[in-house]
């Protein structure tokens, strides 16, 4: 059975990423991309869906993790009564093929170590022919195979290679796993003592350029290499996660497919990577996102593969046991959907480029007043939401509030940057969102904000009034729905993305789920913007608090497991808190009205 999500820590090569448990099993590992067929998926089956273990014979009494410095390579350390032994994890950054590379070195007395690699294909579902080639082992079915090297004597039984070996102080055994089309040649051996020191150099050369200078610096820092992680390199988009079916609610079925480009995280990602100092990452990922949304506006979706695929059909691994009862899915139908909010997203993210001065791309703006002609004649149609809801569309008020962000920002872009198109139009349909808004989407009585028209129920996702700059932090509208959600939503001092009533789930699911980290950090921001600044701190580091013995987060938390749920890591996580951390640093009254008129700070122009 899988360990529990926080028992693992994530090592990656900007193409694809593997999860290592505090066990020194590998449990989930896809070539040769993100959104691949699992090598490894014990994460969501047993051993016998792929696991690669190295870890000491004996008992463990002791383990300790860490990441060297600001790079994502992993040390392990294991204590037993015999000695103590380092395990080194981490993949190169891509040559010609991916690689895994594992490096064992004895510390202290001498460890009898075992290594166990069941490889797998297809999310555990094929069991490949293996044979030696050359002293190497070879691991082949269909359009995959794998090459495991190491001077360790190996054996091959029962669908597992397998090592008995032991080490010293100084002692070093290396293990490289590396993936091939299986139509190719072999692919060339690595030195992996040179790929470990050129692993170090490159992520430390990245980290180089970070200029972040708020507080909380070593949580900002490790959000930002896991976002880093999760970033397809040769195009430039940003997963949600490395992982699928991770679930929100253990034992329940809100569990999807989180390998894919969401266009909802487009801005936080963009304000994340600029204000940091990563300029070259930010204008990868909105080259990335011109080319996704390329073509005709009614055809837009919220989400695409890394390469900008459209097709993301949702299937059930319906051969996997699954982590905790919950079902397998590959792809997700959500892709499908009518969300309307994604507009805004993407026209305030193409806004805060402009801002941050990033150099112009002719073509965005054609494409963006294109995307204004399809808000101007849809705003009014229900939708499913921020949430992406399964029972049915509503009309979402957060998704209207993402209209009027659309039309606010292409109303900037004329008058600040003097591009053409008719202001006096898309001012007319700002006001006219604005009015609906407030007039259809606030409840006077209880004095908030409201999920959809004409419901009592609330979303957390209405925090981001403010953060738009739709309404001033210390609006009464806002602060009523401030108390609304803390009054209603936040539970175990936590905040959940919405009301939930048995067997009335506006979502088409069952009642039930972990409090969305994300939501919490938006309380966060706006007790900041309000002056609560006290409060704003003690909510910041409760959720930090939550970060795994090596910083990493997953969507939810279950505070009555205490337990991390949902995907992991989790980008729509690990960027708000980089965006917390900033505001809370910078965050004073003067300040920040200040930052607000200039375009430079949350909440967004």
């Amino acid at each position: 059975m899988a360990l529990p999500i926080e028992d693992y820590a994530v090592i990656g090569d900007t193409q694809s990423a593997a999860l290592v448990g505090r066990d020194g099993s590998v449990d989930w590992l896809c070539f040769p991309r993100f959104d691949s067929g699992a090598v490894f998926a014990s994460l969501l089956g047993t051993e016998e869906h792929g696991r690669w273990l190295v870890a000491p014979r004996e008992d463990v009494r002791a383990v300790r993790r860490r990441y060297r410095g600001d790079t994502v390579v992993l040390e392990t350390e294991f204590d037993t009564d015999d000695g103590s032994v380092r395990l080194i994890d981490f993949m190169p950054p891509r040559d010609e093929a991916p690689d895994l590379v594992r490096i064992v070195e004895g510390l202290r007395g001498r460890v009898r170590m075992r290594m166990e690699l069941r490889g797998r294909f297809d999310y555990g579902h094929v069991v490949p022919w293996v044979y030696r080639e050359d002293g190497d082992l070879v691991a082949v079915a269909g359009p995959d195979a794998a090459w495991l090297r190491t001077p360790v004597a190996t054996e091959h039984r029962d669908g597992a290679v397998s090592a008995d070996f032991s080490v010293g102080p100084g002692d070093v055994a290396p293990f490289v796993l590396t993936w091939r089309a299986s139509h190719l040649p072999a692919p060339r051996p690595l030195d992996p003592q040179a790929e470990l020191t050129g692993t170090e150099e490159y992520w430390q050369r990245w980290m180089s350029r970070c200029r972040y200078d708020g507080g909380w610096r070593e949580a900002v820092v490790r959000s930002l290499l896991t976002l880093k992680v999760l970033t397809y390199a040769p195009t430039g988009g940003i997963v949600a996660a490395v992982t699928t079916s991770l679930p929100e609610q253990l034992g329940g079925v809100r569990n999807w497919d989180y390998r894919f480009c969401w266009l909802r995280d487009a801005t936080i990602t963009l304000q994340a990577l600029l204000y940091s100092g990563f300029d070259e990452e930010a204008a990868a990922w909105r080259t990335w996102l011109l080319r996704a949304i390329a073509g005709d506006p009614a055809q837009m979706q919220i989400m695409y593969g890394v390469a900008g695929e459209r097709r993301l059909e949702e299937s059930t691994a319906d051969w996997l046991p699954r982590y905790e009862g919950n079902p397998v899915r590959i792809g997700n139908a959500a892709a499908d959907q009518f969300q309307l909010d994604v507009y805004g997203e993407v026209m305030d993210a193409l806004h805060q480029a402009r801002l941050a001065g990033l150099k112009a791309h002719d073509p965005s703006w054609a494409l963006q007043a294109e995307l204004m002609g399809f808000v101007e004649s849809h705003w009014r149609d229900p939708d499913e939401g921020i949430w992406e809801v399964r029972g049915g569309p509503h009309q979402f008020t957060h998704s209207k509030l993402m209209a009027w962000v659309a039309a606010d920002r292409a109303v900037k872009a004329v008058e600040r940057f003097g591009l053409p198109g008719p202001a006096a139009r898309w001012r007319a349909l700002r006001e006219d969102v604005r009015r609906d808004i407030l007039t259809r989407g606030y409840d006077a009585d209880r004095r908030t904000f409201t999920q959809y028209y004409g419901s009592r129920e609330l979303d957390a996702a209405l925090l981001m009034v403010p953060l738009v700059g739709f309404l001033p932090a210390d609006d009464p509208r806002v602060r009523g729905t401030v108390a609304a959600v803390e009054r209603e939503l936040l539970q175990d001092e936590f905040v959940q993305r919405y009301t939930q009533v048995p067997g009335e789930s506006i979502d088409g699911l069952p009642a039930g789920e972990g409090a969305f980290l994300a939501c919490t950090f938006w309380l966060a921001d706006n007790y900041a913007l309000q002056g609560r600044h006290d409060e704003a701190r003690e909510v910041f580091e409760r959720l930090l608090a939550l970060r795994n013995d090596v910083g990493l987060l997953s969507e939810e938390y279950d505070p009555k497991a205490h337990r991390l749920v949902g995907n992991f890591p989790q980008a729509f996580s690990h960027v708000p808190l980089i965006d917390t951390a900033r505001t809370l640093s910078r965050a004073t009254t003067s300040g920040t009205e200040e930052r607000q008129q200039e375009g430079l700070d949350c909440p967004r122009p």
